[in-house]
């Protein structure tokens, strides 16, 4: 009697687990759903003609497919120059942030040396200011030494570390056993060769998000390049969208597939490499 009642029980419980479980599922559907219809209008919108954007009911699907706004939208403005500039901008972003925020969280962590605690903590602190803040005196010091006017505003100052993407890495370096570091020194390896030839493959994983942060901060920033450029020709992305949208009778189908173009960047590289994102964050540290 006393083992059909665990076995009564135990059904009851394998029951009430599926059920959860599909509630779960369900309920994370649902807010997937959501998440997706502005990505669905977004490229449903691109391929309509503007009177249907605002027609009621809604339509959610064009009555007609119009792929030549895609093709107005390349030649609606200089789309390829505009291209051109916000890749130069993202490589140099990508690659000094994630080679300096690793050469200075290195140093942060594994390196031993008076007032490291203390250093860290200023910079830690940096991270509390809003760009706004630094904007004019930023503004001022590059015009001073002429780099208004070119890229350098926003390439060259990524080659000096990122606090946030320090602190990153820095978590992930602490990570590591300090018995590589013990066994490579007992070899005759230096620092340097420490780090390059043991911390960086190890740290693929932060190193791949970082890079993911560093892209996606670049590609959207619109702020920056509206101040720095100051120059048409090195206009970004962004900044020519806005040039769309800020006139009196923006061009929506033009508009909307510039969105698409925008947008599918991010989406690709987020999931190509969503395991080293995903890798990167839980064994640095930060888990939500």
């Amino acid at each position: 009697m006393a083992n059909m009642d665990v076995s009564v029980r135990n059904r009851w419980k394998i029951i009430f687990n599926k059920i959860g479980f599909g509630a779960l599922f369900l309920i994370l559907l649902v807010v997937t759903l959501v998440f997706l219809v502005p990505l669905f209008w977004l490229l449903s919108s691109s391929l309509k003609e503007t009177s249907e954007l605002f027609s009621v009911p809604v339509r959610w699907l064009p009555a007609k497919p119009h792929f030549e706004n895609f093709i107005r939208m390349l030649t609606y403005f200089p789309f390829t120059l505009y291209l051109k500039n916000t890749l130069i901008i993202v490589f140099f972003n990508i690659v000094g942030s994630t080679a300096s925020s690793a050469i200075v969280a290195y140093g942060f962590s594994r390196l031993r040396w008076k007032g490291r605690e203390q250093v860290f903590v200023v910079v830690l602190i940096t991270m509390i200011l809003p760009f706004q803040v630094i904007m004019v005196p930023l503004f001022m010091m590059f015009q001073r030494i002429g780099w208004i006017g070119t890229f350098l505003p926003l390439t060259a100052t990524c080659f000096f570390g990122n606090p946030f993407y320090i602190f990153l890495i820095r978590q992930f370096f602490i990570s590591l056993p300090q018995e590589l570091n013990d066994a490579a020194h007992i070899d005759g390896a230096g620092e340097a060769r420490i780090f390059a030839q043991i911390a960086i493959p190890l740290s693929i994983p932060v190193l791949a998000t970082v890079a993911i942060f560093a892209f996606l901060k670049t590609w959207n920033d619109f702020i920056g390049p509206l101040i720095f450029l100051a120059n048409d020709k090195l206009y970004t992305l962004s900044i020519g969208a806005q040039m769309i949208r800020s006139r009196l009778q923006p061009n929506w189908e033009i508009l909307m597939p510039l969105g698409v173009v925008m947008v599918l960047p991010v989406l690709l590289i987020f999931f190509l490499m969503q395991k080293y994102f995903i890798q990167g964050i839980a064994m640095s540290g930060i888990k939500g």
